[in-house]
């Protein structure tokens, strides 16, 4: 099978996922390994990766995917939030909604990913100024829980995760 993996990487976070999908891809022809834009045209299955910006995936993976017609895809991505499977599957329902009709959704992996350390700072300054806000230190307690992510587990989780795509 052709393979492409696409994904957009700020930290680094999203790249070691992609990474860990590659090495599951062992046996099968990878046509694509990096940033969008990339050339799939030859991919029977395209794995398309984001960090989450705001809640959703960048703009580079927006118009990545706004690209793709025909393809089965699997969508994949990191969350410095991503405390909860609920928050994982708001996520995947985001990220599906950019895929256009005429393609295949065909599963998605989400995982926490450490965050820059500006983060935390900028969360700390504004928890001076207001704090009580719960909120922020809920912020900051997901900010920390994050530190050690994508960690072993998760790469073997998304490595399981395109083992399963590829079968299906």
């Amino acid at each position: 099978m052709k393979i492409a993996i696409v994904f957009d990487s700020r930290t680094g976070n999203t790249a070691q996922v992609a990474g860990a999908i590659r090495d599951a891809c062992e046996g099968h022809d990878v046509v694509a390994f990096g940033p969008p834009p990339q050339n799939v045209d030859q991919a029977e299955l395209v794995f398309a990766g984001s960090w989450t910006d705001k809640g959703s995936l960048t703009t580079a993976m927006q118009e990545f995917l706004h690209s793709l017609y025909g393809k089965r895809v699997a969508l994949f991505g990191t969350a410095g939030f991503g405390i909860s499977e609920m928050y994982f599957a708001s996520l995947s329902d985001r990220f599906k909604g950019e895929v256009p009709k005429g393609n295949q959704v065909v599963s998605s992996f989400f995982c926490t990913g450490r965050m820059p350390q500006a983060v935390r700072d900028r969360y700390e300054e504004q928890l001076k100024a207001d704090p009580g806000n719960a909120k922020l230190k809920s912020m900051l307690q997901a900010f920390d829980l994050a530190l050690t992510h994508p960690d072993q587990r998760d790469l073997d989780q998304a490595a399981d995760f395109a083992r399963e795509v590829i079968k299906a």
